[in-house]
């Protein structure tokens, strides 16, 4: 197996647009790493740039010992898997998971045998006589993966391989995913613009916006300590909450509430300055009675999400949401106070949307890709 080092890689298209900005990320041996981002932030180019699909501009890669920045795609020792599977419709599944093997010129006895064996593995068994159109879209997710495991890849590469199944395919499909990927112990890199795939896949996370990388970091440093207020508000199935806010006395004043200092920004935040505080859904309560350090709030809207309900509150200007328990589901219109734990909450400088933490908790939220340390507010 191999790692993946990448060097201030840049892809530069005609007129001076850039898909892949600066990329300084390393991808350990054996790792299951996601590309997270919106449409259009470089993910894919970034992965097609290590595959050999995209011409790299200017920067390094490095396979495993190899610098394989102008090496051919066949070259590189890399499979990858498309978002729309690319089987040959002509082709009989076991042809078509041989079928790297067949450009190698190999035997075609010494094929069908690995392409049965293959797809034993995938549970594709009595399925290899079939052609694609005959398949469901999990079968012919399975062919398509056991075309690139059969070259038997130092890198596999998938660019959005769930983006086509229904909802409880993708499910099922993730746990395979899993699975398979722990079995083989390949380095893998993973394109999705769904941050719950990669919350549920991943070993660590790279979420990138307009080529640049903004955290490299694990799913729960990603969730629980975001860098940015773009990473806080693009993670999770319900956004964190952020609302303009001001430091005063030592507290965080939201309009007419007031709640403690983060945890992670005491002392190192000053009186006056400008922030953004943020807080998950998922960390906030809900009281009927009056709480101190609670914010004040009428309910607008219950979303029942199955065993809990996403519940949308507005305190004065500011629109606040919760994930409560099923049990403790308030009824539209009802008043109340949002309670929040300070170590639950974060604080962000207005001007940069860098967190404000300390040195040592930024280590351990992961990294911001060329921005540096997140400054203390009022510097």
């Amino acid at each position: 197996m191999a790692a993946i080092t990448t060097q201030a890689l840049v892809k530069e298209y005609p007129g001076g647009v850039r898909g892949v900005d600066g990329v300084d990320v390393t991808i350990a041996d054996g790792e299951f790493f996601a590309l997270l981002g919106p449409s259009g932030c470089g993910k894919t180019t970034l992965l097609r740039s290590i595959a050999g699909l995209e011409t790299i501009t200017e920067g390094t890669l490095i396979i495993g010992d190899r610098d394989v920045t102008r090496l051919e795609p066949g070259q590189r020792g890399v499979a990858m898997v498309f978002q729309d599977y690319a089987l040959f419709p002509h082709m009989d599944v076991a042809d078509n998971i041989a079928y790297p093997l067949k450009i190698r010129r190999e035997p075609r006895g010494a094929r069908r045998a690995v392409a049965k064996e293959v797809g034993d593995g995938l549970s594709l068994t009595g399925l290899l006589e079939r052609r694609p159109g005959q398949l469901s879209g999990g079968q012919q997710q399975r062919v398509a993966l056991a075309r690139a495991v059969a070259t038997r890849p130092e890198v596999l590469l998938l660019d959005e391989p769930l983006s086509n199944l229904d909802a409880r395919l993708r499910l099922e499909a993730r746990t395979f995913l899993k699975e398979l990927q722990r079995e083989l112990g390949v380095t893998t890199v993973f394109v999705t613009h769904d941050q719950a795939e990669a919350l549920a896949l991943a070993d660590r996370i790279a979420v990138m916006r307009e080529g640049k990388l903004q955290q490299v970091g694990t799913p729960r440093e990603v969730f629980a300590t975001p860098a940015t207020t773009f990473v806080a508000g693009f993670i999770g199935s319900t956004p964190m909450n952020l609302l303009p806010a001001r430091v005063e006395g030592g507290r965080v004043r939201l309009g007419e509430a007031s709640v403690p200092v983060p945890r992670d920004a005491e002392g190192i935040v000053a009186d006056g300055a400008e922030v953004v505080w943020g807080a998950r859904p998922e960390y906030l309560g809900w009281s009927t009675e009056p709480v101190a350090e609670g914010i004040e709030a009428e309910v607008t809207v219950v979303e029942n999400l199955g065993a809990s309900v996403l519940v949308t509150t507005h305190a004065g200007e500011h629109r606040l949401q919760l994930v409560l328990d099923e049990d403790d589901e308030p009824a539209p219109g009802a008043r109340g106070w949002v309670t929040a734990r300070a170590h639950r909450t974060l604080l962000f400088d207005a001007a940069s949307g860098r967190r404000i933490a300390p040195e040592s908790a930024e280590d351990d939220g992961g990294a911001v890709a060329g921005e540096g340390r997140p400054v203390e507010a009022g510097a």
